[in-house]
């Protein structure tokens, strides 16, 4: 199993996980460039911002449902190729 499809199946369970995170529980070296290439392959990964209680943003990434707004653009696009 790819380092990608391991975060693939946390995320499908739900959890949110940090950049920080993903880069130590499974070993990668650039977890942005793992998510864009989820992405990229059709995955609709969100990163939400949260500040904490310190002020401090961090960015936590989920698996979620794209909206229909988003299928749509997805659809445009397609279209004007």
């Amino acid at each position: 199993m790819s380092k990608q499809d391991r975060v693939l199946d946390v995320l499908s369970t739900g959890q949110e996980l940090t950049a920080k995170q993903i880069e130590a529980r499974f070993g990668i070296g650039n977890a942005r460039a793992t998510v864009s290439a989820l992405r990229m392959k059709g995955f609709p990964i969100y990163a939400n911002t949260r500040t904490d209680t310190k002020g401090r943003a961090k960015t936590k990434y989920r698996l979620g449902a794209p909206s229909k707004a988003v299928i749509a653009a997805g659809y445009r696009a397609l279209a004007g190729k």
